[in-house]
């Protein structure tokens, strides 16, 4: 809460804490660069206070002063003027600052009282696997089965965009209900419901490739000998962390039947490759060489739905 000389009181509440240090900041600077002529005193303004309303008063001053305004303070109304004995006000602002940042309960605690829900999106794969007591989340499972039940024969699916508002809404909601119909009307586009799925694997902290696997894979998919290749890439996968290891043989799985109506659907495993190898996985640190690991990317995708069978199969397989 902020209260000026003339009396005007303003609130500026939010729940993000660096947002509230950069406002104050803002202001700190702001009265910093005030010039000193052009500041009120606080003498001044408690005789004129008791002689008129604030809008009279910024008028009168207006009138008052006979120096020429700069452009930037064509109105006073619109600008917050403090005169040099602020600085106990400006202490006392900052000091209630710290004490709210200091007394908000932490995420953990209210989660623990109930008041905010685990995420879904956004936040770790085995941590929504160990909320779910799985090792795939069920948002995945409800995506593909969604998709497969009405999404095989459409035109550039998860290629196409759904639209943007909608599918934050389908976040919101997965983020929030426990209970999630993906057949309701309202999630009728099928491009919403690949748009989510995508949208999920995008914003995990970690890719599903793990970041400590990058480098392995890329190193595997530039073996030239086929069989070599695709021998490593089925070994680094069995590697995988439970979680990952379930969550991406569903996905490549039903990626696969989704290649397979390439003739309808135009989606072709390269088409796919370029869809998902950035989504899935990524470096930790991105580098100059951005292309290049964009095409590997592509590349890893593409051999692991083409040969699903030798990478995700048993060993007699």
């Amino acid at each position: 809460q902020i209260t000026t000389v003339s009396g005007n009181e303003f609130l500026l509440q939010s729940d993000i804490d660096f947002l509230i240090l950069d406002w104050f900041h803002a202001i700190k600077n702001a009265i910093d660069r005030l010039p000193k002529e052009q500041r009120i005193t606080s003498r001044n303004l408690e005789f004129k206070l008791r002689r008129s309303s604030s809008i009279e008063l910024l008028n009168s001053l207006d009138t008052e002063s006979k120096e020429p305004k700069p452009e930037h303070r064509k109105s006073l109304i619109f600008r917050l003027n403090y005169s040099a004995s602020d600085t106990n006000d400006r202490n006392r602002v900052k000091s209630r600052l710290k004490k709210f940042i200091s007394r908000r309960p932490s995420l953990k605690t209210l989660q623990e009282k109930g008041l905010i829900k685990d995420q879904i999106f956004g936040s770790h794969l085995h941590l929504v696997c160990e909320h779910e007591k799985s090792t795939v989340p069920q948002f995945v499972r409800l995506c593909i089965q969604a998709v497969e039940r009405r999404g095989l024969d459409v035109d550039g699916i998860y290629r196409v965009s759904g639209n943007l508002a909608t599918i934050q809404k389908l976040r919101f909601v997965v983020n929030q209900e426990e209970k999630l119909n993906l057949d309701d009307s309202q999630w009728e586009d099928i491009h919403v419901v690949t748009g989510a799925l995508k949208m999920f694997f995008r914003e995990l902290p970690e890719p599903l490739f793990p970041y400590c696997f990058f480098e392995q894979f890329v190193e595997a998919i530039k073996i030239q000998d086929n069989a070599t290749r695709i021998k490593s890439i089925r070994s680094l996968v069995k590697k995988l962390p439970r979680p990952n290891y379930d969550t991406m043989k569903i996905l490549f799985e039903h990626l696969k039947k989704i290649a397979a109506k390439e003739s309808v659907n135009l989606m072709s495993t390269q088409s796919l490759g370029i869809v998902f190898g950035p989504t899935l996985l990524r470096p930790e640190k991105e580098t100059g060489n951005m292309a290049v690991h964009m095409l590997y990317q592509n590349q890893i995708v593409e051999l692991m739905l083409s040969e699903y069978s030798k990478i995700f199969g048993s060993e007699e397989d």
